[in-house]
């Protein structure tokens, strides 16, 4: 289940939004009353309410912005409870002060905003002993250990626990809590509103995640990056899950990469079946990875990772989805030969895409020229793969037929950077972005002004995860389907 958190100044604006969420299927709703300006009417506030909710008033130092005296606060949650709140939270120091009264459940709760604590399992039986129907425990992930404590808590606790981490490292919890036993997670109702950190909206958790349809055998799948919250992979292999009515969930994980061995450890305790692997993880995970297979061994990067067996598997889609990509676009500009052989190819950036890319044109033939904004980047790849390296600066001057950016410039929000001057293109020229969002970079604008042939990130992006979700599920990815999906995406307003 999913609780709306609603935080509002006006009172009637929270009862609005309340009635609101319950026409969009809410069943609970949190009403944060210190949010409200003015003196509280809680028997208003909860009279004829739509549904059940739970009362909280939270004090500064707690997260909160209640601003009186905490005899008055104490004074709000009795009168909650009074007034037939179905819910109301207290802190330990509250649940202390107020004996159970009433039919209204207890909630008895800890945040920490700054890490996991050491003694977290201490303190869930502390909260646990002070009549509470519900704990609910909240603290800061630091690292991908403190999300497996977390809902291993959830998971051996006798009394229900609500358990979830906050922070951008602690979001995957509060997707994956339900499915280690928490009976309801915390969402927020508006965009770009949040009440705690790392929050989902309702739309996110119920359109795009269906969190209400996660269970203890739902097959867990994400995408690793650091930052990722720019990803649109959550939002086409979701899409191609619910298509096909799979038990499957696809979530947005932010791991540092100092971080990155411990989170392999730890996943597939999480339930975690496959991982898409991003920037800037793409060269580092190899080493961490038991079997790989020949493209990650000849590119020396993976951006997929298979669980299976005990044995963490790597491969890359990268290299197979760009090379389709160009050899369509080849077949139409180049008169119909569809070869890169003797073909001059200027690739921009040599991290995890550009070496996928280089690696596949250098085994069809092409002449490969690397540029990268750290040289040593560039020189070292190209002795790797035996081709040409030259500076940044010098781009330009290399009398290229295709050029391919696998920099992230041009990348949502730089939108108005390119990564090469449109001076220096020429009609004859096949343009790669492997930048997908937006499609319509400042680098693929310019080489359709000048008459390229262009190939957008969107091709290779979509080709590349249907290749992941083959190894991930051993059926055909709708492609269809998640082409429609990113382009929907990256049309929406911002």
């Amino acid at each position: 289940m999913i609780c709306v958190s609603i935080g509002c100044e006006q009172q009637d604006r929270m009862m609005a939004e309340h009635r609101r969420l319950a026409e969009l299927g809410a069943r609970l709703v949190e009403l944060r009353v210190d949010y409200l300006h003015g003196e509280v009417d809680l028997k208003r506030l909860l009279a004829n309410r739509p549904g059940p909710v739970i009362v909280t008033c939270r004090r500064q130092d707690e997260g909160g912005r209640y601003r009186d005296s905490e005899e008055a606060r104490l004074a709000l949650l009795r009168a909650a409870i009074a007034a037939g709140a179905d819910y109301v939270d207290l802190e330990e120091d509250a649940a202390r002060c107020i004996p159970r009264c009433g039919a209204s459940k207890r909630i008895v709760s800890f945040h920490d905003f700054h890490r996991t604590p050491d003694d977290v399992e201490a303190i869930h039986r502390r909260l646990a002993s002070l009549d509470a129907d519900v704990v609910k425990i909240c603290t800061t992930a630091n690292r991908p250990a403190d999300n497996l404590r977390m809902l291993r808590l959830v998971q051996a606790s006798q009394t229900p626990t609500v358990g979830f981490c906050m922070g951008e490292t602690g979001a995957p919890t509060r997707l994956l809590c339900g499915k280690f036993g928490s009976p309801w997670t915390y969402a927020t109702f508006q965009d770009g509103l949040p009440l705690a950190p790392g929050q989902f909206t309702y739309r996110q958790m119920v359109e795009l995640y269906r969190y209400d349809e996660i269970n203890a055998q739902t097959q867990v799948y994400g995408v690793i990056a650091d930052p990722v919250g720019h990803s649109l992979s959550p939002l086409i292999h979701n899409a191609a899950f619910r298509a096909m009515g799979m038990n499957r969930v696809y979530l947005p994980i932010r791991v540092a990469p100092e971080h990155l061995a411990e989170f392999l450890d730890t996943a597939p305790d999480l339930g975690i079946r496959g991982l898409s692997v991003t920037i800037p993880h793409k060269e580092a995970v190899i080493g961490l990875l038991d079997d790989v297979d020949e493209a990650v061994r000849g590119i020396r990067a993976a951006n997929t990772v298979v669980f299976a067996h005990g044995r963490r598997a790597g491969y890359n889609s990268d290299y197979a989805a760009a090379m389709g990509s160009l050899e369509e676009a080849i077949g139409v500009s180049f008169r119909g030969r569809q070869t890169l052989a003797d073909r001059t190819a200027l690739v921009l950036g040599s991290g995890g895409v550009g070496r996928a890319i280089a690696f596949g044109l250098v085994e069809r033939g092409a002449r490969v020229v690397l540029c990268d904004g750290e040289p040593s980047r560039a020189v070292r790849l190209a002795d790797e793969l035996r081709c040409q390296a030259v500076d940044w600066a010098e781009r330009h001057a290399t009398p290229a037929d295709i050029v391919v950016n696998c920099t992230p410039i041009g990348m949502h929000p730089n939108v108005d950077a390119t990564p090469f001057d449109k001076r220096h293109m020429r009609p004859s020229m096949v343009v790669f972005d492997a930048v997908y969002n937006p499609e319509e970079t400042r680098f693929i604008q310019d080489a359709r002004a000048t008459g390229c042939t262009c190939v957008t990130g969107v091709d290779m992006f979509v080709r590349q995860a249907a290749m992941q979700f083959k190894w991930f599920t051993g059926q055909d990815a709708p492609i269809a389907l998640m082409r429609q999906t990113m382009k929907q995406a990256m049309a929406a307003p911002r």
